[in-house]
């Protein structure tokens, strides 16, 4: 698998719905994933150096990661665990 050929918006897309709250943990790392076109044994065990089964339950939410597996994770798109400031609430 090849990364898409539009892999800059779709990473600024992923940054983008981040940033809004948008996406479960493991659909941004799908998201990553797919992005730089790998399936989930060569990301776990090229990129990220976690066991594919680990990779796998983190995706489907079944997974309890530690900090330091997110930022092995997150870390080909400069990503890293932290505390984020909660938006206010808008009223509506």
């Amino acid at each position: 698998m090849k990364p898409p050929e539009h892999a800059t918006e779709l990473k600024a897309e992923l940054k983008r719905s981040l940033m809004a709250g948008e996406l479960s943990l493991g659909e941004a790392i799908r998201r990553m994933r797919k992005i730089v076109g790998m399936n989930q044994t060569d990301y776990a065990n090229k990129v990220a150096n976690v066991a594919p089964r680990i990779l796998m339950d983190i995706e489907r939410g079944r997974g309890n990661p530690t900090v330091e597996t997110l930022n092995k994770i997150g870390r080909p798109f400069g990503y890293k665990v932290g505390f984020v400031p909660k938006k206010p609430a808008t009223d509506k």
